[in-house]
């Protein structure tokens, strides 16, 4: 079997569109989860990759981060090659898993997966999602036109999270990504910053992945993201984390435990994150 790359994205377009005169800055808690999550595969033996643009690998050097991942590789588009940001505000992970052969895992830098299960199939996400209206709206709200399937048989197909995503087939991964960026591109703008984004990452992957007959797992049970010792996702305790202070700091110093307890060769990453 080929190594296993482990990638990790971060496209700093969202940011300047967003919050044009402030500096490209991760919060303190996102420092802590992506850089145990880089160590934690390293410590695997797994090489690690992350993906960024011109402006992103900037940062990660200007902080001293770099050394985290085996590769810190400037390859992602600053323009996202005109790609709206806003509504896309994810599109860099697309352009990263483009980037990549298979067997790939791509990791958000806000997941830790401290062990990894026996990953069997084509595609392996984090979890399915239910079909929420307010999240997953009516297919024929987005406008595809395709010749080869309706969209529309498959609106009880669960989308797949992705925050954890594994995939083994290297030709359904370019015929997931091309469909994903193409439909970004063809977007027409609007202030929906929420269901085009998830449905070109998350609802179409799931459905491509049934058109297509593949081999689909995931490595978390539904209602049970929180509570699983073999992964970390603040996923929804982000929000939380930047509006109460101390939820922060009490997060960061478990991360700072779990870092000179487990793996103490890497704890100047402390200091670096610290003194930011």
């Amino acid at each position: 079997m080929n190594e296993l790359n482990v990638i990790y994205s971060l496209s700093t377009a969202p940011h300047a569109v967003t919050k044009p005169n402030a500096p490209v800055a991760l919060d303190k808690f996102e420092l802590y989860t992506a850089a145990l999550s880089a160590i934690t595969r390293r410590s695997a033996g797994n090489k690690t990759l992350m993906y960024c643009d011109s402006c992103g690998a900037e940062y990660f050097e200007r902080i001293g981060l770099c050394d985290l991942w085996d590769e810190v590789k400037p390859t992602l588009p600053d323009d996202l090659e005109g790609i709206n940001p806003k509504m896309f505000w994810a599109a860099g992970k697309l352009f990263a898993l483009k980037s990549t052969s298979c067997p790939v895992l791509m990791l958000d830098t806000d997941f830790i997966a401290w062990s990894l299960p026996e990953l069997k199939g084509d595609v392996v996400a984090a979890h399915r999602e239910d079909i929420l209206p307010h999240i997953y709206p009516e297919l024929d709200r987005f406008k595809i036109k395709r010749d080869d399937f309706d969209l529309r048989l498959y609106s009880h197909v669960q989308p797949l999270n992705t925050a954890f995503l594994y995939m083994n087939n290297a030709e359904f991964k370019r015929y997931y990504v091309d469909f994903a960026i193409e439909f970004m591109k063809t977007s027409e703008d609007c202030d929906d910053y929420l269901t085009h984004m998830v449905f070109a990452e998350q609802r179409l992957l799931a459905i491509l992945a049934e058109t297509r007959g593949m081999e689909v797992g995931t490595v978390i049970e539904w209602g049970q993201q929180l509570n699983q010792g073999r992964y970390t996702h603040t996923w929804g305790a982000k929000q939380r984390m930047r509006e109460i202070p101390s939820e922060c700091e009490r997060f960061c110093e478990k991360c700072r435990v779990r870092i000179r307890r487990d793996f103490p060769e890497w704890g100047y990453i402390i200091e670096l994150i610290e003194r930011l």
